[in-house]
């Protein structure tokens, strides 16, 4: 059965006659139902962190929209608490953790193989998952880029232009360095035991990688990510690997040599026509419907939806948005987005 699933297929370099969807965050706040689920686990972490509902939510979008992708519902913050960052979140602003900026603070993490045990519900969320998804969906686990996730444990919270982590990189490379290294550590062992316990697919996002300029680009965004990739292709040679390095332009054009994934998703500032050229005749390529069509829907959202299709047809494509669908989109839009994938 696996080799039927449509994503797989795609990842393998296949081109399909109607590309594969799932869209990121398509477990999340936009759906009645997913309020409630999270309304009964009391709090986002609790979420996260309980299996039994974890998996649910990750199956309310399948049951709802029939995707050809589930991907596991968790968050990127999970790996810096399982390192030993304080995380926490508050309402209606988003994620908080305590800082690292002195070799005092990182020396209070742990060492990457202790992570295990504290992230041991997500696996089995995973292991749940894998029982319960149809036949025909793909298992998608997934990981935040070391890049991304050390810039929330750097600056304790999202900012608009990462300042702290580049503060820390210009100001003390030796302690950002041991940070990007323990993250990639934890990274790895982290995505492999997703992997072990029945994830088909896993992807990495590099939210923030468009904030990195010259070689910072190439040491903090591709190389980690490459050696991830590396150390997973070696011990699950046949798991086919996204790499997301949001904002990259045109140095997306090289990415899947470069970072040795399947796949490469591109975002909304690159054309589809741009990446069909330029990216595609690489390998897969997942995007990249901007999310803003799902709050506004109509005639629009058609017309772009068949444009990116259209644009992708000539190679291997997995239809997806160019970011995650935002709280404040219209269930109905997404219905209407696959419809038009699927039909025409």
């Amino acid at each position: 059965m696996t080799a039927q699933k449509t994503i797989l297929r795609a990842l393998a370099g296949e081109t399909l006659p109607t590309p594969p969807i799932w869209m990121m965050r398509q477990a999340g706040r936009y759906l009645p139902e997913y309020r409630a689920t999270r309304a009964q686990a009391g709090d986002f972490l609790s979420l996260c962190y309980n299996p039994e509902l974890a998996a649910e939510v990750t199956m309310q979008p399948i049951r709802r929209y029939g995707f050809d992708g589930a991907i596991l519902f968790a968050d990127i913050l999970l790996v810096p608490q399982a390192l030993g960052a304080d995380v926490w979140f508050v309402t209606g602003e988003g994620p908080r953790l305590s800082t690292i900026t002195t070799q005092a603070e990182f020396d209070k993490l742990v060492p990457a193989d202790a992570i295990h045990d504290h992230l041991s519900p997500i696996y089995e969320t995973v292991k749940l998952l894998s029982q319960e998804l149809p036949s025909e969906t793909t298992l998608i686990g997934f990981a935040g880029a070391p890049w991304t996730v050390a810039t929330y444990m750097i600056g304790g919270r999202g900012t608009p232009d990462q300042g702290p982590a580049h503060a820390l990189k210009s100001e003390n490379r030796a302690v950002f360095d041991a940070l990007m290294e323990r993250i990639t550590d934890a990274t790895i062992l982290y995505m492999s035991a997703q992997i072990d316990a029945g994830a088909e697919v896993v992807k990495l996002f590099d939210s923030w990688a468009g904030s990195l300029q010259g070689d910072d680009f190439a040491n903090y965004s591709i190389k980690p990510m490459q050696r991830i990739t590396a150390a997973l292709k070696k011990k699950h040679p046949n798991v086919p690997i996204i790499a997301f390095p949001r904002g990259a332009g045109a140095r997306y054009k090289g990415a899947h040599a470069a970072i040795g994934a399947d796949c490469i998703a591109v975002d909304d500032g690159v054309s589809a026509e741009w990446a069909a050229e330029n990216v595609q005749p690489d390998g897969c390529v997942q995007g990249n419907l901007k999310s803003t069509h799902m709050v506004t829907g109509g005639d629009a959202l058609v017309s772009e939806t068949r444009r990116t299709v259209d644009a992708f047809s000539k190679g291997p494509h997995i239809f997806n948005l160019g970011h995650g669908i935002t709280p404040d989109a219209n269930p109905e839009n997404v219905q209407l987005m696959i419809d038009t994938v699927r039909n025409g």
